[in-house]
């Protein structure tokens, strides 16, 4: 399967008697607090494990029952075929007609995989050997600018995937950060970001990256259009010139290498990517260089490394092994079956803060579909609406919802085991550490058993005095926990996620890899944007005419 024409039509789960099934399954009464009472050996059947990542799915509302007829529902729409494609090259993404080869960016160089008789193996190692000795230039305080002076400071400008993926994966693996040139990141188009970023930085050392797969998104050609306006200004009182500027100051990163080009990125400085990676899937690209520049190019690859254990582990694992199988069959039955249509992740650790954000836009912008690669509309519910927190923060933020409110939310606790292990034992540190898990399995036994939770009698106790007081329980969580923190578990741990997306879409008969709903709105702000330019009436609805009348009259 690696021509990206071969379109297959796999069997549709909608139309599975599994399906059928689950629906009735889902009408029952579900008890966390009852499944848990009947058997006692429930948490040792309803775990599992792949490397550092064990996961505990015992208090999701479900039994053998459920389990198995999600396990057959999979089978039913050939979901290890769809896996093979995915793996192999196939035009999974079909509204594009191509591939979506982002498992390809963490292959060894003893891989073999052909995509339109093109090596993609050798192209990539080859991309990752330019990552390398850009990356190792800027590290060695090599890399000058206009002036002459090393770059001390590197600015990543993307949006989305561009933005996020390398944005978390840098703050999560920072402590791996062996060099003295920070790191920063811009996105927002409004300038906010950038404006107060570059009150502290010198122009003269200060480096850009411009990651854009198009080079064209205006969000990031906005900000770096600002950038090179702001180290203009300084090169022109040094006797720099633009030329120089843009050769010392600036990478780019895409697949679009005419634009880049026409920017004025040095061809030695320019980064491909190609068509087959999406933008949520692409911090193993290119597009890692400023994880590559922090944390250096073998802490880089192990982070490929492990994202490739997960990829083989979702290639080989049996189904009711498999990690990002089970994920994805909890979310299609908590999410479709029991209408439960929030989802939050809740990660105890400090480090992984801009993880719920990445999970945000990698759930929500693949699995926000309405309508089966086929062009059919949907009847069912597809993705939930997913968000979350560092769990400390949560509990003071919107806990509160998840324990006493109205709505059924599904949850994803995350925490890492060991933690401090350098530090002389039971350090103020390390009782903080202590402390976060504790909070962290605490809080997933409130969620589920409620009063329940507490001794019988003081639950009882606390319900007759106060009303306000009761917790109802019943929530449904997965608890996800891993070993310790690395460069290579957290590779296995976004690449989970990333399979999870897939499960969910193979179930749900839609493409992950597309994203036309985010386009209509970026082109109406370009009419917009004329109309507010321009003298007379706007030709919008009322709504939108009158909101532009009143910025006119205050601009």
């Amino acid at each position: 399967m690696n021509d990206t024409k071969d379109n297959k039509v796999y069997s549709s789960a909608r139309h599975s008697k599994y399906w059928q099934k689950l629906k009735a399954l889902a009408e029952s009464k579900w008890s966390l607090a009852a499944l848990f009472a009947q058997d006692n050996t429930r948490t040792q059947r309803f775990s599992a494990q792949s490397g550092a990542l064990y996961m505990d799915y015992s208090k999701q509302c479900l039994d053998d029952t459920v389990l198995e007829s999600l396990l057959s529902l999979a089978n039913s729409c050939e979901l290890s075929a769809r896996i093979q494609s995915l793996l192999q090259g196939a035009m999974v993404n079909t509204s594009e007609e191509r591939a979506a080869l982002h498992t390809a960016l963490r292959l060894p160089t003893t891989a073999n995989l052909q995509l339109d008789n093109q090596d993609v193996v050798a192209d990539v190692h080859q991309s990752l050997g330019q990552v390398e000795r850009l990356s190792e230039r800027v590290r060695s305080r090599t890399w000058r600018g206009f002036s002459g002076k090393a770059i001390t400071d590197v600015v990543n400008i993307g949006v989305g995937g561009s933005d996020l993926g390398p944005l978390m994966a840098t703050t999560a693996l920072d402590e791996w950060a062996d060099t003295c040139v920070e790191v920063h990141f811009v996105s927002n188009m409004d300038g906010t970001q950038l404006d107060n970023l570059l009150k502290h930085l010198n122009p003269e050392t200060t480096l850009f990256i411009i990651s854009s797969k198009s080079f064209g998104t205006i969000d990031t050609l906005s900000n770096a259009k600002t950038a090179l306006s702001w180290l203009l200004a300084t090169a022109k009182l040094r006797a720099g010139t633009e030329d120089s500027v843009l050769r010392r100051h600036f990478i780019g990163i895409s697949a679009n290498s005419e634009k880049m080009s026409d920017w004025g990125i040095h061809p030695e400085h320019q980064l491909q990517l190609w068509e087959w990676v999406g933008g949520r899937f692409s911090l193993w690209s290119a597009i890692g260089l400023a994880i590559a520049i922090r944390i250096g190019m073998s802490g880089f690859k192990e982070l490929l490394a492990g994202a490739h254990s997960m990829d083989e582990h979702f290639a080989q694992a049996d189904f009711a092994e498999n990690l990002p199988v089970l994920l994805g069959l909890i979310a299609v039955w908590n999410s479709t079956f029991l209408q439960v249509n929030a989802h939050t992740v809740l990660p105890y650790d400090g480090r992984l803060s801009y993880l719920p954000s990445y999970l945000t836009q990698l759930e929500m912008e693949s699995n926000g579909k309405s309508v089966t690669q086929h062009g059919d509309r949907i009847d069912y519910d597809t993705c939930p609406i997913l968000w979350g927190e560092i769990g400390s923060n949560a509990q003071h933020a919107f806990y509160q919802l998840l324990h006493q409110g109205t709505q059924q939310v599904s949850c994803d606790f995350i925490a890492c085991v060991r933690r401090y292990s350098d530090e002389v034992k039971n350090t103020p540190l390390q009782q903080q550490h202590e402390l976060s898990l504790a909070n962290c399995l605490a809080q997933s036994r409130v969620l589920a058993f409620g009063n329940a939770a507490i001794a019988e009698t003081d639950s009882q106790i606390a319900c007759d005095a106060d009303k306000y007081k009761y917790y109802r329980g019943n929530q449904p969580s997965t608890t996800l926990l891993i070993d310790e923190l690395t460069p290579h578990s957290l590779g296995a741990l976004i690449a989970l996620y990333e399979h999870k997306v897939y499960v969910m879409a193979s179930i749900w008969d839609i493409n992950p890899f597309d994203q036309w709903g985010v386009e209509m709105g970026k082109q109406m702000a370009e009419s917009v944007h004329d109309a507010m330019q321009q003298e007379g009436n706007a030709p919008f609805d009322t709504s939108t005419n009158q909101l532009l009348k009143h910025i006119k009259q205050l601009s």
